[in-house]
């Protein structure tokens, strides 16, 4: 087995490519132990000590490092933990949870006003098809969260999350596909 590494537009973040699926459906990010104690892989990689975010997406992981730490020296150990998991075969999650499910909290979703559900279904859509496949690319997510009063409410996941770039990508990427596709939108802020 080969994994490939990819670097992302975060310097903090590399994007793992083990040629096989990750996860079936959705996405999971672990920004510390706590989080990661539901995936034996997330904790493993973790216990490493310079990891301090995992993101599993469909065909790839993301892997955070702490401020200041050579990529060079960790990036061997997070492949060899890789390709072990993969290898051995040892499942993403503990079993008898459904930790693989990201529900985000109810106090994160802004709601939608219902007389917007034609906007809001344009723009879930235009998430969905151009917006995620492209930040995919870069080793992350993007989540909707609402939409109101002309403000389309988003959080950033993965790579996307501590990028030093994201809010270029917010305000001068997505902001302008957008609002070139659905007039109704006048701004796109992070939630």
């Amino acid at each position: 087995m080969f994994i490939e590494t990819e670097t992302t537009p975060n310097p903090a973040t590399l994007k793992f490519l083990p040629g096989e699926e990750v996860m079936y459906a959705g996405t999971r990010e672990f920004r510390d132990e706590v989080e990661a104690a539901t995936s034996p892989l997330a904790a493993t990689l973790f216990d490493l000590g310079d990891v301090t975010g995992v993101f599993f997406g469909r065909d790839f992981i993301s892997v955070t490092a702490a401020p200041g730490v050579d990529w060079s020296a960790l990036k061997p150990q997070v492949v060899a933990l890789l390709l072990d998991h993969f290898v051995t075969g040892t499942p993403l999650f503990t079993p008898g949870n459904a930790a693989g499910i990201a529900v985000p909290p109810e106090d994160e979703d802004f709601g939608d006003d219902p007389a917007d559900a034609d906007v809001v279904a344009q723009i879930r859509e235009l998430i969905e098809t151009r917006v995620r496949p492209a930040v995919a690319n870069d080793g992350g997510d993007i989540v909707y969260r609402g939409f109101r009063e002309g403000v389309v409410f988003l959080t950033m996941q993965g790579a996307c999350a501590g990028c030093p770039s994201s809010s270029a990508t917010l305000k001068h990427g997505i902001e302008s596909l957008l609002k070139h596709y659905v007039p109704e939108v006048t701004e796109v802020r992070a939630a």
